[in-house]
């Protein structure tokens, strides 16, 4: 199945791949990850890059970000995130149309602080497909305290008056959503947040997963997580804002495309790892080129050094995926004792 295709009938194209999965990728990625900087400007509770530098502070050069697109060349879609605030980066735009220009569907998040009406047609002469936003917050204290700054108003400002310029240009990409941490401290405001992403213009709020370790990253643990856990107050918070958000013109779902109560619930009884079909699919790269498993395994456990699958700076994309260390990884993933940032992979998530 091409990547195209995959693209339109994801659930099939998974199908294939978990039916035929072994140590080797018999098929290119169709997904690539590229954390285009680890730089941020917030202090995140749940972000693991406030706790501990993962990696120097960089933004991926343009020679790095060409190489690595150009040995995918059919890639059919790009994520332009990983732990940094991606429009802190200068050649973003550049990238966004080089990505474009091959037909690729190209998204990212970002924290929203740099909004600028003066970015405006920039951002959407780019092409980019979809803008998420994540707010994690229907007020100001509760932002505050979950972000470490003070950027709220500014924020709602800012992105509010993007949509109503999109409206008024008649541009219809990017398409932006309001995105919300799965925390106890903050799913009783969901019925807040979609109102508040109906006054701004946004049509589409999601629930993100919250995703911790063993120890935890500041608000990142198990005590303020809503997976298998989720309290009647909370249960209620859900149901309103899903009744709210259909007189709104809001769609309400969770990552994942799913229903946000559904999404609470377990995926197995066990060996929830052995669902897990990203290895055979997709390709996350750091902004100094490391390969990692995913987006979510630098949330999953501590450092790098132990889930390093290779180095885009030292070798071609073919021999890292399907060299010695991936199919190692591949093969781990496939057994008893997966590795060390998958094990509680979807049963160590909220939403």
């Amino acid at each position: 199945m091409s990547a195209s295709v995959a693209l339109k009938d994801p659930r099939r194209y998974f199908e294939e791949i978990g039916a035929k999965r072994s140590s080797v990728a018999t098929a290119p990625p169709v997904c690539l990850y590229l954390e285009v900087t680890n730089r941020c400007n917030l202090l995140c509770e749940t972000c693991p890059r406030t706790f501990e530098e993962l990696e120097p502070p960089a933004d991926m050069s343009w020679e790095l970000f060409t190489k690595i697109v150009d040995q995918v060349p059919n890639v059919a879609r790009v994520v332009m995130h990983g732990v940094g605030e991606p429009m802190l980066v200068q050649n973003l735009p550049q990238m966004i149309r080089y990505l474009k220009d091959r037909g690729t569907y190209v998204l990212f998040n970002t924290n929203g602080t740099l909004m600028q009406p003066k970015r405006f047609q920039e951002l959407i002469d780019t092409g980019l497909d979809e803008l998420r936003v994540s707010l994690d917050a229907a007020d100001r204290e509760s932002y505050a305290r979950v972000r470490g700054k003070d950027f709220f108003n500014r924020i709602v400002r800012d992105v509010g008056k993007f949509i109503a310029y999109q409206k008024q240009v008649g541009a219809t990409t990017p398409r932006v959503s309001l995105w919300l941490t799965g925390l106890k401290e903050t799913v009783e405001q969901l019925p807040a947040f979609v109102r508040l992403a109906a006054q701004m213009g946004i049509t589409e709020v999601h629930l993100q997963r919250l995703v911790f370790d063993e120890q935890g990253y500041g608000m990142a643990t198990a005590a303020n997580s809503l997976f298998e856990s989720t309290q009647e107050e909370e249960r209620l918070a859900i149901e309103a804002a899903q009744a709210l958000a259909v007189p709104l013109g809001v769609t309400l779902d969770a990552s994942g495309a799913t229903e946000p109560g559904l999404s609470l619930k377990r995926q197995a009884e066990d060996k929830a790892w052995t669902t897990c079909r990203r290895p055979w699919s997709l390709m996350y790269f750091t902004a100094h080129g490391r390969a990692l498993p995913c987006c979510i395994a630098p949330f999953s456990v501590r450092g790098y050094s132990n889930y390093t699958l290779g180095d885009a700076t030292q070798q071609d994309l073919r021999d890292i995926w399907n060299g010695d260390v991936y199919r190692a990884f591949r093969d781990s993933l496939l057994s008893d004792a997966p590795p060390a940032p998958c094990q509680n992979c979807g049963m160590r998530w909220s939403l």
